[in-house]
């Protein structure tokens, strides 16, 4: 277990002093605490949830993401833990349907891949503590106060620097006043659940997707042969279909795809609305990292590339905070994710807006299956590098 690899008693914790403290141990705090700890830090990574669980996503890992993985040493993870190699996007709405090829994607459960990281930054000296919750206090000139609360017990620590991951619609910063998150009108929301009785006609290998006016369902085999979905909708469809299950039944029913038997049965989860932004990334002693920081509805393997890259990112920027903060730091952040997120999120914004007219969505459709040689431009767009980032120097 995790909670049992290298971690710190909440005992331990209290009054403690910290070089940082990591709220959040999805791919972005996950990465980010190992960077800081390979760097020599003191660092606490702390999660509200017990480790592993399961988390709202499509567990499309694209090629930046591998890339990025390679850069921080971290090339072979994917293929320890048993992703499995994905090479055909298969898309339908209305009926009609084209199948194009998707080179160089792997598909791995959020289980197992954040469960993976937190496990790398354990490795790598950082403290773990799940099932905690945090909150930040006083704000002092050398260091910032944190709150932490694990079932009955409460404890204060002191940190130099703190790392917001806590993810979509972030707790912690809704509940802070240097902070505050906004969503985008007309944002949908995200839902996901895992199928153990899916058809054989979702093969694997295949990212599969169902398109209508109201919303889209994506769908892949994992590495334990499960079928994730993963759906972004429009909240008004979602209350009149009777629920997360029915929304998503009725698109894939749309879309022509099999009926899945157990759809109605299975635990669905679903999030806050999926495109919103952080109006404040930094403050005194804290930056906002991940999805908490914004996000905008993704596609394929989006999310978790912003989340490694700006993790990457922030690493350097982090770590010279730490051992001597000023001012600059936080606007060196805000330019740095600015670079790395913000200038690259255009694509997924154009795609989701586009997803919301049949009509165009059809024409793509009969282009591509004449010739799926078309969506040649969109792939490379999705597989495109990142600005190469700074590394940690140990």
């Amino acid at each position: 277990m995790i909670t049992q690899l290298g971690s710190i008693s909440f005992s331990e914790c209290a009054d403690s002093r910290w070089d940082c403290v990591v709220i959040g141990a999805g791919c972005a705090g996950a990465v980010a605490a190992r960077e800081l700890a390979r760097a020599n830090l003191r660092v606490l990574l702390v999660d509200k949830a017990q480790f592993p669980r399961y988390k709202v996503c499509g567990c499309c890992i694209g090629r930046p993401v591998q890339n990025a993985l390679e850069r921080i040493g971290l090339g072979s993870l994917l293929q320890q833990e048993g992703a499995v190699a994905t090479r055909k996007f298969d898309v339908r709405a209305g009926r009609l349907h084209a199948t194009v090829p998707l080179p160089e994607y792997m598909v791995l459960s959020r289980e197992r891949l954040d469960a993976a990281l937190v496990r790398e930054a354990v490795a790598s000296g950082a403290s773990f503590l799940s099932g905690t919750q945090a909150s930040l206090d006083a704000v002092h000139d050398e260091t910032r106060t944190l709150t932490l609360r694990k079932d009955d017990r409460v404890c204060r620590v002191q940190a130099s620097i703190v790392i917001v991951a806590d993810g979509l619609g972030s707790r912690l910063l809704r509940a802070t006043d240097d902070f505050d998150s906004r969503q985008s009108a007309g944002a949908r929301i995200g839902m996901g659940a895992v199928s153990v009785a899916a058809p054989t006609d979702y093969r694997p290998g295949t990212i599969y997707m169902a398109c209508a006016k109201a919303g889209y369902v994506g769908a892949c085999r994992r590495e334990d042969g499960r079928l994730v979905l993963a759906a972004a909708c429009d909240g008004a469809h979602v209350k009149g279909s009777g629920g997360l299950s029915q929304s998503v039944a009725r698109i894939l029913d749309v879309a022509g795809y099999p009926s899945i038997p157990d759809l109605h049965e299975i635990a669905w989860k679903g999030t806050p609305a999926l495109t919103r932004s952080a109006t404040i990334v930094s403050a005194h002693r804290a930056f906002v990292l991940g999805d908490a920081a914004g996000y905008v509805e993704p596609f394929t393997g989006e999310g978790m590339k912003w989340a490694i890259e700006s993790a990457i990112a922030l690493a350097p920027i982090a770590r010279d905070a730490a051992v001597r903060y000023e001012a600059r730091y936080e606007q060196d952040w805000i330019a740095a994710r600015q670079r790395v997120v913000t200038q690259r999120t255009a694509l997924c914004r154009m795609l989701a807006a586009s997803l919301r007219y049949p009509a165009l969505v059809k024409t793509a459709l009969r282009v591509l299956s004449v010739a799926p040689v078309a969506a040649e431009p969109f792939v490379r767009s999705l597989n495109a590098p990142t600005p190469a980032q700074k590394e940690v120097v140990l």
